[in-house]
């Protein structure tokens, strides 16, 4: 008696290395494992009914059914895995593209442009090029005259592009 269970009863532990997926198959498609479950009487009832119409045995006719789940499943996983992709990507671009269209411009709200000499390097308001010290630029005024926010300072290639036709 070992722990409540005769000799009789226990099975010898299997030494052997486990088997790797890619060894069995180089072993060949034919080794083929059974595979036990519980099933619902009435999923049996159905199953062995349907098997005797197409007069192959249950085995086979479960075989066929899991075979076909797990190639549907994995149909359907890889479509529906690139659809979500693609979903992602235009959202991405379509999110990206109102941005842009709704970024608020710091240009908008200034009424004016005074030239000025920079005493100090300073970076342009729209397009964000570096402007050095003693850099001809433009500040920009706003109609109440109360700052909100960072100075408004472009460089004269960004008022060019900004001046009304």
């Amino acid at each position: 008696m070992y722990h409540g269970v005769s000799q009789s009863e226990t099975k010898p532990l299997d030494r052997r290395p486990p088997v790797l997926p890619d060894e069995e198959e180089k072993a060949g498609a034919k080794k083929e494992r059974v595979l036990h479950t519980r099933v619902p009487a009435v999923l049996e009832r159905e199953l062995k009914r349907f098997a005797d119409n197409l007069r192959v045995p249950v085995s086979n006719l479960v075989r066929t059914i899991l075979e076909d789940a797990v190639n549907v499943a994995d149909a359907a996983g890889t479509g529906l895995e690139e659809r979500l992709k693609k979903a992602a990507r235009t959202l991405e671009t379509e999110r990206e593209r109102l941005k842009k269209k709704v970024a608020h411009s710091p240009v908008s709200e200034i009424f004016a442009f005074q030239d000025i000499t920079l005493a100090q390097s300073a970076t342009c308001s729209e397009c964000g090029k570096d402007l050095g010290r003693g850099t001809r630029a433009h500040l920009g005024l706003q109609e109440d005259g109360v700052p909100r926010g960072p100075s408004v300072i472009v460089c004269s290639s960004c008022l060019a592009a900004n001046k009304p036709a």
